[in-house]
């Protein structure tokens, strides 16, 4: 079987997902050429160079349907011979869309693949689309559906985190993001958002709120707490399939909880022959890939199992991962997965996370893929891990080695 290599990864900066973002008039089909475009210019691509473009959006409805991968591409400077596939596996979608290219890869399925995925949170709205689990009386009752922040309070609950040490997660996340961004450890990778007159419009993470104190977080309430507890009291729910609770602990809130974003992430993945035809150098080999479905209530665990079985199918224990990049869609999906593996904090999202620079769901798999072979290269480490709770109970998982 044939090895697969990132060549490259790239990402816009994430912009506010609200009307006054930097990159709120910007269409999900532009931005995701654009990323394109600065994938094709920086690996001097040309002709028919890749098989495909592998994209994640989640909410496919609008300007965000109808195979928004095949849009983008004919948008952009690739040649119209590359096809396009729109992938969703909610906010795992970008991760996935990595996965699938690399296993292709690895079959023999073409030599070479550009993916990722977008979100324009701010201009696609979250749920928009609809959702059986969520709409549909039959489903939702059978699978005792809450929505996420339900769940990450119930995750706090089950486990035993407390509103400080959600809070402290957050805090820390914008000190790694703030540091991260006067570092420029991000510069590698980050591709400046230009209007269409050439003028940039955004270089730069706009959600982080540097300089987030303890004092400032204490002053927020549980966002999740009136859904839960009045109206339309999906605590009950939570409790009805989860007994042993007496009650749940309503912890999360904007300040450690993910920012609504937009923006884009790419990756290049190539077999060893492809780069070297065109004289392009691997930066790591895409060792492991990991997908699993859980608990559809709790929904967010999915990063501990999918975890344990990314790596047993690499033949390797945590203690052989340098470093970790797990999403921050809540701070208790974090702090479960360090309590459960028993990870020193220092070596998980070392440059802070989607609580300080905001998670674009179809995008955000692939970032920090990429935010991680980066880190991985100015630390001079060898192995990482990245992994993702998703929506309706699941996980996604990718170990990358540098080369």
């Amino acid at each position: 079987m044939t090895d697969a290599y990132i060549y490259d990864a790239a990402r816009t900066p994430r912009g506010k997902g609200r009307k006054d973002g930097s990159l709120h008039e910007v269409t999900s089909v532009a931005l995701s050429a654009r990323l394109l475009n600065a994938i094709k210019e920086r690996n001097g691509l040309s002709d028919h160079a890749v098989e495909d473009v592998i994209w994640g959006n989640v909410t496919q409805v609008g300007e965000q349907g109808g195979c928004l991968a095949r849009s983008a591409v004919l948008l952009s400077e690739l040649d119209e011979r590359v096809p396009g596939l729109s992938i969703n596996r909610f906010c795992a979608s970008g991760m996935e869309a990595v996965n699938l290219a690399a296993n292709q890869v690895k079959a023999g399925a073409g030599d070479a693949y550009i993916a990722g995925g977008v979100e324009m949170m701010g201009r696609v709205a979250m749920g928009s689309d609809g959702a059986a689990i969520a709409v549909d009386p039959s489903l939702a009752m059978k699978t005792y559906f809450v929505p996420q922040g339900i769940s990450a309070d119930i995750i706090a609950t089950e486990y035993g985190f407390t509103r400080e040490e959600a809070d402290a997660f957050g805090v820390e996340s914008q000190r790694r993001a703030a540091q991260a961004w006067e570092e420029g450890r991000f510069a590698k990778s980050i591709v400046p958002v230009r209007d269409q007159n050439g003028i940039v419009i955004l270089d730069r993470d706009e959600y982080m709120r540097p300089g987030t104190t303890m004092e400032d977080l204490a002053k927020l309430k549980p966002a999740f707490k009136d859904m839960g507890e009045v109206m339309p009291g999906f605590d009950k729910v939570a409790l009805l399939k989860y007994p042993h609770l007496d009650r749940i602990e309503h912890i999360h809130h904007a300040g450690n909880s993910s920012g609504i974003v937009d923006g884009a992430g790419a990756v290049l993945i190539g077999s060893r022959e492809w780069g070297e035809a065109r004289g392009l150098k691997p930066r790591a080999r895409i060792r492991a890939t990991a997908k699993i479905g859980t608990d559809p209530t709790i929904m967010l665990t999915g990063p501990v199992p999918v975890t344990e079985r990314v790596l047993q199918q690499a033949g390797m224990s945590i203690s052989d991962i340098d470093l970790f990049e797990v999403n921050e869609a809540f701070s208790s999906v974090v702090l479960r997965f360090m309590q459960a593996f028993q990870v020193d904090p220092a070596r998980v999202n070392v440059n802070g996370g989607a609580i300080a620079m905001g998670h674009p769901l179809g995008a955000t798999g692939a970032i920090i893929i990429g935010t991680l072979l980066d880190e991985l290269e100015r630390q001079d480490k060898e192995t990482g891990l990245a992994t993702l709770c998703v929506a309706s109970g699941m996980g996604a998982a990718t170990i990358i080695e540098r080369v």
